[in-house]
């Protein structure tokens, strides 16, 4: 019966919003090969990103904000992409960060630091230097970045940024299965929209199993 009740609680919610936007499969967001998921019950929520794209940090805004109020049954995580060889070294500290527990703190300080100081960080000495300014150990960070640990998340994410088919970032995948682009989107707002609308569609999927 608790069943029952939860999934007519999802359909109700869910056209509701269905009714209140109009967003539509090819041209609101796309769909894609069905990839693999790491959240059990829970929706994923991905985020492709890269600190020097204006557009990312232009977003973070937004997400920051979704964020406080993100459905319970989702679970965000972020995606560095690794196009070229300085994306990939910024990919190395986010992971790097992530493994010494400073992810949270410093990932709105190096998107500041790229975009207001315009101190792009092009080098494993700039990055070293930043975060040593920001409290971090010299010696505890170079040992993060050279970790077998970051490596392997680092080709993990350049795996995932080939098989999502990620062209352009910011983009966000929900459960391995939609991907949302502000292109598609129109704007970040709408953006945010269609991620829940997306959601919430995955979501009467998951109460009806």
């Amino acid at each position: 019966m608790k069943k029952i009740l939860t999934l007519l609680a999802m359909l109700f919610m869910f056209t509701g919003t269905a009714c209140a936007e109009s967003f539509q499969e090819g041209k609101h967001y796309k769909v894609i090969s069905q990839q693999p998921t790491s959240t059990g019950d829970k929706v994923e929520v991905l985020e492709f990103f890269w600190y020097g794209c204006p557009h990312c940090y232009a977003f973070e805004t937004y997400l920051n904000e979704w964020k406080k109020t993100m459905p319970a049954n989702a679970e965000f995580t972020r995606v560095p992409t690794t196009f070229r060889p300085l994306w990939t070294l910024h990919a190395r500290a986010y992971y790097a960060l992530q493994l010494l527990e400073q992810g949270e703190k410093m990932h709105p300080k190096l998107f500041s630091e790229v975009h207001n100081k315009k101190n792009y960080l092009k080098t494993f000495d700039a990055l070293t230097i930043f975060v040593g300014n920001h409290g971090i150990g010299r010696s505890e960070f170079i040992d993060a970045m050279n970790s077998f640990t970051v490596e392997s998340k680092v080709r993990k994410a350049t795996k995932m940024v080939k098989d999502y088919g990620i062209s352009g970032v910011p983009t966000v995948a929900i459960n391995g299965k939609y991907l949302v682009s502000a292109s598609m989107a129109g704007n970040y707002e709408n953006m945010i929209k269609i991620m829940n609308y997306l959601i919430e569609k995955e979501s009467v999927k998951t109460a009806a199993k």
